[in-house]
């Protein structure tokens, strides 16, 4: 299946010559999160080259960098095709994912600097406001720094690492989540609680607090209607 309707009405926005395969990863990977590209899709990579601007050399060098991510696979023969995901894949990776969460939150209670601790309190505030505001993308935006700000302020490498390797295979899930108004204020209340253990250098609450925001986040996708 090429590029729907929808992707080929986008007005064209040319790139600059600079990291050209960076910039086109960057807009594609945005375009799976937010649905543009789907499942099973084709890829159109004439289409692609015209909206962007640029040559299919910067454009393949990016689709390699999203399927190295598992956003998309590389066929012999047919080119690059959107991945699909089952639920029992995401199911293993939120769980692993899930503790590896609650050990940075763990660490980051007991190590991080004052001054991470205030950042991620503020990073929590700015959430706040983009719920209220219903900005749905400013609020995946802030969700992922600050969870990011948390693997950091654990100060543990392998952590981070192992974090990475895997982090990456659900963050489509993530962003198209099933988030109901009920969900999605339960979602800003739980970062706000996060936010207070780390505060209050509570280090078994900020752990389970993770952990259960990550898994209720799967529950989240796990209830999105399935095409």
């Amino acid at each position: 299946m090429d590029l729907s309707q929808d992707q080929a009405s986008i007005e064209p926005q040319p790139i600059g010559r600079k990291a050209l395969a960076v910039e086109i990863s960057e807009r594609l990977r945005q375009m799976i999160l937010e649905g543009q590209l789907q499942p099973g899709e084709k890829i159109n990579e004439k289409l692609l080259t015209q909206q962007f601007g640029v040559s299919r050399t910067p454009l393949r060098e990016a689709l390699k960098v999203l399927a190295a991510e598992g956003l998309l696979e590389l066929i012999p023969n047919r080119g690059a095709v959107i991945t699909r995901q089952s639920m029992a894949e995401l199911s293993e990776v939120f769980r692993v994912l899930a503790s590896l969460e609650a050990l940075a939150g763990e660490l980051a209670a007991e190590q991080a600097e004052h001054a991470e601790i205030d950042e991620i309190h503020a990073l929590t505030m700015e959430l706040r406001k983009s719920y209220e505001a219903q900005d749905r993308r400013t609020y995946f935006r802030i969700n992922q720094i600050i969870h990011t700000k948390i693997l950091a302020a654990a100060r543990n490498d392998t952590l981070s690492r192992m974090h990475e390797s895997i982090a990456f295979r659900v963050q489509r899930a993530r962003y198209q989540a099933n988030l109901t108004a009920e969900r999605w204020a339960s979602a800003v209340a739980e970062h706000e609680a996060i936010a207070d253990a780390l505060r209050a250098r509570d280090i078994e609450n900020s752990g389970r607090l993770l952990k259960k925001h990550l898994l209720r986040k799967f529950t989240s996708i796990n209830l999105k209607p399935q095409d």
